[in-house]
């Protein structure tokens, strides 16, 4: 991952800091608990790296506050007006594709809505997100190829498609020209298991 704001990192690193200790969990138990390497939990508390997608969403679920509550501009208050060009990039490519996160709800039912573009080339993969997590891609410019379990399904413009999100998936553009998509992911019940699960 590439180009993400370091002031993002530095504010994504204190929230997942003060949530972990108001959790009164270790490093080692908060590592335990999403997933995530202890090693990779310090660095991302110290603002030290661009922690993927993936590794963000891990961490949220395990805490309980959800992707958009994490990187909200405003502790504890996901964005409610995301003014043009101003949504928080969470995924770049070296072609200069992005995955920017327009959007969210707070958890435990946590609703996101994300603008991608796909220049030629590019692919993201996602691992399976937690159980019951739903999907909706709509395309709004060029192709986009979605692969998910062991379906492949070709979408030109205007296709609308949803689908599980709790198994592997990945997005790509297989073309020579630039692509882009909305994208809506809902995520039930987050931070329920963790708190039913808790490490200590």
């Amino acid at each position: 991952m590439t180009g993400r704001d370091g002031g993002l990192a530095i504010r994504l690193g204190q929230r997942i800091q003060e949530a972990r200790l108001a959790r009164e969990w270790t490093l080692d138990q908060m590592a335990e608990a999403s997933s995530v390497s202890r090693r990779m939990v310090v660095m991302v508390e110290k603002g030290q790296t661009n922690p993927s997608v993936t590794t963000l969403l891990r961490l949220s679920d395990a805490l309980g506050i959800g992707l958009p509550t994490l990187v909200a501009e405003r502790n504890g208050v996901p964005a409610s007006h995301t003014r043009a060009g101003n949504g928080t990039p969470l995924w770049t490519s070296e072609r200069g594709g992005s995955g920017v996160l327009l959007a969210g709800t707070p958890s435990p039912d946590v609703l996101e809505l994300w603008a991608w573009t796909l220049q030629p080339l590019d692919i993201h993969e996602s691992p399976a997100h937690t159980p019951g997590t739903r999907e909706i891609l709509h395309v709004s410019a060029g192709a986009v190829t979605l692969r998910t379990g062991l379906d492949t399904i070709a979408l030109a413009v205007g296709d609308t498609y949803a689908f599980d999100g709790d198994q592997r998936h990945s997005y790509a553009n297989t073309s020579d020209h630039q692509a882009t998509f909305t994208l809506a992911v809902f995520e039930p019940d987050v931070g329920t298991k963790s708190a039913r699960e808790d490490p200590s």
